[in-house]
């Protein structure tokens, strides 16, 4: 499995969607789950995104936008309305009552169409099953934006209309679509972050230490060196090491005891996993050895940090 894939794999739309809503101006949208990471696809119309920190991001046709939790914030259709007389929403997605479809949202327009000049937005707020993508929000900024072609907006739009008319599987479906518009939205801005992608990205397009990447990524609990990872890429072990750090930002074992920290940190938070185990599954051939590693990485030992977890 490959790093995005692996960091992705505890984040899922799971029941948690505002799947298409059209909106006339004035409006006003606060998105109070404290989700991880919430995504807003502007079909048609646009908008204001307004973060916690005071941060205004315009957003219009073609759009996605992806906001880093778990802070409130909102979409406005324009900065001055939240300040003005408008019609205000408030979603809970995540709450025991959630208010997630359209018949709960009294005033939201919901399926294809709408007035002229209209708003429409597939919204999506993500669950984490456990700490496994907190790497991954490392990463990002506190919001996103990547612009989409009209024919992937048309075809969303399509998509999110026949997931309405469907009663059966409707949910499945538009949870599957989010999660596949997530990973192409977070994908699509790696791309073109260039160089403030984080290294571990940079690394998988490298035609040199991609395999290497692969394979520690696929196999973490052996016994990864830096010559068993130069061969891998099929270059020498010196070669290997001067590229990685150029590219990557530190040292192949630097790199791979804080991949190794991560993941044991989430085991320690999301399992019951005894110490033992967890050593082995992370590479590390004795609890005594990976306790000692966790805490100079860490700054406390594994039985604290799943304490504190708990």
């Amino acid at each position: 499995m490959d790093p995005l894939s692996s960091l992705l794999s505890g984040i899922r739309a799971e029941g948690s969607v505002v799947s298409h809503a059209v909106l006339t101006a004035p409006w006003s949208i606060t998105f109070a789950d404290a989700a991880p990471l919430t995504m807003v696809s502007v079909l048609r119309g646009g908008g204001t995104l307004l973060l916690s920190d005071g941060t205004e991001r315009a957003i219009g046709p073609g759009d996605t936008a992806v906001v880093r939790g778990p802070a409130r914030f909102r979409l406005a259709d324009e900065p001055a309305t939240v300040h003005r007389p408008h019609t205000a929403y408030e979603i809970h997605c995540f709450a025991a009552d959630a208010a997630c479809t359209g018949e709960e949202l009294d005033g939201i327009h919901w399926g294809t169409g709408g007035p002229e000049g209209a708003t429409s937005l597939i919204v999506g707020a993500y669950r984490a099953s456990g700490h496994r993508h907190e790497r991954l929000l490392r990463a990002l900024p506190p919001v996103l934006v990547v612009a989409e072609d009209a024919e992937v907006c048309a075809w969303l739009e399509n998509s999110a209309a026949d997931a309405a008319r469907l009663s059966a599987g409707s949910q499945a479906l538009m949870d599957r679509l989010l999660d596949w518009a997530l990973v192409c939205t977070l994908r699509t801005w790696f791309d073109r972050a260039g160089a403030d992608a984080p290294g571990w990205y940079r690394g998988l397009a490298d035609p040199v230490l991609a395999p290497a990447l692969h394979a520690f990524h696929g196999r973490p609990a052996e016994s990864w060196t830096v010559a068993s990872l130069a061969a891998q890429a099929g270059v020498s072990r010196a070669l290997f090491a001067r590229r990685f750090t150029e590219l990557m930002g530190r040292p192949p074992l630097t790199y791979l005891t804080e991949c190794r920290m991560d993941d044991a940190g989430a085991l320690l938070a999301d399992t019951d996993l005894s110490i033992a185990q967890i050593a082995r599954t992370v590479g590390y051939a004795d609890a005594f050895g990976f306790s000692a590693a966790f805490k100079r990485h860490k700054g406390v030992s594994p039985s604290a940090f799943r304490t504190a977890a708990a």
